[in-house]
């Protein structure tokens, strides 16, 4: 429950603060706000699925886009469902049979197709345009790669044997 709650809240969270906060100026780029908190999405959508299946999986993404509503504009709660169902499915697609070879090699792969093709469809969408393209890709990155560096830490600390 607890991860499919924060899976919900991350999409809500990513509309939410693409409402309020259009885009962060960080240095020479533009990042949509809601950007950290889809980078983190994707992350939490495989651990997810590994945790409760596919089925269940789905289920969260169709309540988090629902939820969107609630918290955003309908331009951008449209825009994230639809930037969300596509690219979660591909995310998805991705890591299914990636985890058998290496979560978090799966998990870097899918997140990384995922956050682009949720970006090429979410900005147009959402704002008329690809001019946050930049920003956008450089947000999500930034919170997929902490993600997976901290799964990777907590696999290496489980894997640790006491001395």
């Amino acid at each position: 429950m607890v991860l499919f709650s924060g899976y919900a809240a991350t999409v809500v969270g990513a509309n939410w603060a693409s409402t309020l906060w259009p885009a962060i100026a960080v240095a020479a780029l533009q990042i949509p706000a809601g950007a950290l908190f889809a980078g983190l999405a994707f992350t939490v959508r495989d651990l997810l699925q590994d945790a409760v299946g596919t089925r269940t999986t789905l289920l969260a993404i169709a309540l988090g886009a629902a939820l969107s509503g609630l918290v955003a504009t309908p331009r951008i709660a449209l825009a994230s469902a639809a930037a969300f169902a596509v690219s979660e499915l591909v995310d998805l697609a991705v890591y299914t049979p990636l985890r058998r070879r290496g979560r978090i090699t799966a998990v870097g792969l899918s997140n990384a197709v995922g956050l682009l093709v949720d970006s090429l469809l979410f900005l147009p969408l959402a704002f008329g345009s690809l001019t946050y393209l930049a920003g956008q890709l450089a947000g999500k990155t930034i919170t997929t790669v902490l993600a997976v560096a901290v799964l990777a830490s907590a696999r290496a600390r489980r894997g640790a044997v006491p001395a």
